[in-house]
């Protein structure tokens, strides 16, 4: 069975170890975060940087879109350090508005790979969630085994997924773009919008209760959702687990898309040596075990251990195309999908 894998060589991991280093134990003062990040898990990543380093952690919080927005306004007395948000599209949104600035850190560049760092240095991807394939096991003999396998009329009236405006769907049709190209992308699209079993609505979440409830047969949604199910009672989920089975895509060509959740130093950070400091402790070991334990996502780092949850799922192989490719693309699957009538 294929197995979750980053290709970057464990060699020189442990003279990045964080938590033992001398600069964490030196550092104080004040960092202020910026986060889209909305779950109770991440306490305990704040409180624990600042027991390590003395760095007090002031927040604000808000939707990226917002965010970013607050950031450009501010300008030069934007008192931001650094900006926390989810998927790639948002990261490099948040570059092409000019609210993040290049650094240089070895710690970063031993402990991530390359493709889920931003080419420039701008933002860096710190947990993955894998987009895959969901189905009911009871109507569905032969599920789809690939992204391009949705457009099958064999599924006609069977598929339930997210809007067009929704981030995930933008990435994952950014990423065919850059797979198969622009003109196969938009027969994608258009043959999976002649799949639909409902309009597009509702969370990832929503789409697996689709399934629940007859609805559909078949969606996409990020593994953590599915995951989080599986750990504690999500209502029109939990109690059906049984009948869902899953499907990680394009095992045997370029592999499973992975969504990133990252963040970057601010353009004007007033503290920026202790914004490194932050984004280098999200990188370490315990850091990106509290991603796993407790969000159920898979860690940006290779060598470090999964939550029982996300284990649950099984192995597998991720698509490790760069997620600067995949940020390039996103004005193309944003026009492929209103030309393929994805609502």
């Amino acid at each position: 069975m294929p197995s979750f894998r980053t290709p970057l060589a464990c060699a020189g991991l442990a003279a990045a170890m964080m938590l033992a280093s001398s600069p964490l134990a030196l550092a104080n003062g004040e960092l202020n975060l910026y986060s889209s990040r909305h779950y109770d898990t991440d306490e305990r990543l704040y409180s624990d940087f600042e027991e390590a380093t003395g760095i007090k952690i002031n927040r604000i919080e808000g939707n990226a879109d917002e965010l970013i927005a607050r950031m450009q306004a501010e300008g030069a007395n934007s008192p931001a350090d650094v900006l926390l948000t989810v998927d790639t599209s948002r990261l490099e949104r948040a570059k092409d508005a000019g609210v993040l600035q290049p650094i240089e850190s070895d710690v970063l560049a031993a402990r991530l790979p390359d493709y889920v760092r931003d080419d420039s240095n701008q933002w860096y991807g710190f947990s993955q969630r894998a987009r895959i394939i969901f189905y009911d096991k009871n109507d569905v003999a032969e599920p789809p085994m690939s992204y391009e396998d949705l457009a099958d009329p064999k599924y006609a009236g069977q598929i339930c997924i997210r809007s067009s405006s929704n981030v995930y769907t933008q990435t994952i049709t950014a990423a065919l773009v850059e797979h198969l190209g622009e003109e196969e992308a938009r027969d994608w699209a258009t043959a999976v919008v002649g799949n639909f079993a409902r309009d597009p609505q509702g969370g990832d979440t929503d789409q697996l209760r689709g399934i629940v409830s007859g609805e559909c047969d078949i969606a996409m949604s990020n593994t953590y959702y599915f995951a989080r199910a599986i750990r504690k009672p999500v209502k029109g989920v939990s109690d059906d687990l049984d009948m869902i089975g899953w499907v990680f895509p394009n095992q045997d060509s370029y592999g499973a898309h992975m969504n990133l959740s990252g963040g970057g130093v601010a353009a004007h950070a007033p503290n920026k040596d202790n914004a490194v400091l932050f984004l280098e402790y999200l990188a370490s070991d315990q850091a990106q075990k509290y991603f796993s334990a407790g969000n159920d996502e898979y860690p940006a780092a290779p060598g470090v251990g999964i939550s029982p949850s996300v284990a649950q799922l099984g192995f597998f192989k991720p698509d490790d195309v760069d997620a600067s490719a995949i940020a390039a693309n996103i004005p193309a699957a944003q026009k492929i999908l209103n030309e393929a009538g994805w609502k």
